[in-house]
């Protein structure tokens, strides 16, 4: 650890009132940003997609569970991967605790994956989560959301974040790269493992119909990932230079 500024506890109150006025202020234009999201216009949503689930068949409707609201996390887990997405796992390390008081709160939960039902319900053992997840293998859903991609796709540009992604730069990332190595850790190549990407959507029902509300991609996902969340406020902050995390079962033998 690199010396750090020392200070009198008087000093470091007042630099400390300076940084709350900051955080009052992004608390302020967040709570702008919620109101500006839910004052989006809803899309009706017209494709027939279905799922598989650990109960069986369903419908996008069906993942509602009978309440008005569905949030979606779209999880890197390609029908060819051994496991899942690093990154995705961090981040739904979080979800279990969230579930019981979104249902509550007449809001249904599900991730979903392109992988076989009978894969993520494994790799949902072994990491310990019972949030719902659902395979859409049998459609096209992750594609019509932009969280997968053909391998014709990955030879040119895509839309992903709202944005067109040259997905040709794969062909130049070395076997040292964040994608390869957690691309390595799930059983694939990282073209294989780059064909899918995070998101998260949103859709709602209204007089019977599903409708989108919502989707988020990438950075956009930031305020998901409970361990940032902590880290941002840790002396240190991130105090990274790489992809450094490991899923959870995996920290001790990596030390070990």
């Amino acid at each position: 650890m690199s010396p750090h500024p020392t200070a009198t506890r008087e000093q470091w109150l007042a630099g400390r009132l300076e940084v709350l006025q900051a955080e009052k202020e992004l608390t302020r234009r967040s709570d702008e940003l919620a109101r500006r999201r839910q004052a989006l216009p809803w899309v009706p949503v017209e494709t027939e997609y279905r799922f598989q689930t650990e109960d069986g068949p369903a419908s996008l409707a069906d993942l509602f569970g009978g309440r008005s609201q569905l949030l979606v996390y779209h999880f890197m887990f390609g029908p060819e991967f051994a496991a899942g997405c690093p990154s995705c796992s961090a981040i739904a390390d979080g979800f279990d605790g969230s579930v019981a008081h979104l249902e509550n709160h007449d809001v249904a939960f599900v991730a979903v994956s392109r992988a076989p039902v009978d894969k993520l319900t494994a790799y949902k053992r072994r990491m310990d989560w019972s949030f719902p997840w659902a395979s859409s293998l049998d459609s096209d859903f992750n594609h019509d959301f932009n969280t997968s991609f053909t391998e014709e796709q990955m030879r040119g540009i895509v839309e992903y974040n709202f944005a067109d992604r040259d997905m040709s730069v794969v062909e130049t990332l070395g076997p040292d790269s964040a994608a390869a190595q957690h691309g390595a850790s799930a059983g694939v190549d990282v073209k294989t493992f780059l064909r899918e990407a995070p998101g998260m959507s949103a859709f709602a029902v209204q007089d019977g119909i599903v409708h989108h509300t919502y989707s988020a991609y990438a950075r956009g996902l930031d305020g998901l990932w409970g361990m940032y969340q902590w880290l941002d406020r840790a002396p240190l902050g991130r105090n990274e230079t790489g992809a450094w995390w490991r899923r959870h079962d995996e920290y001790d033998a990596a030390t070990g």
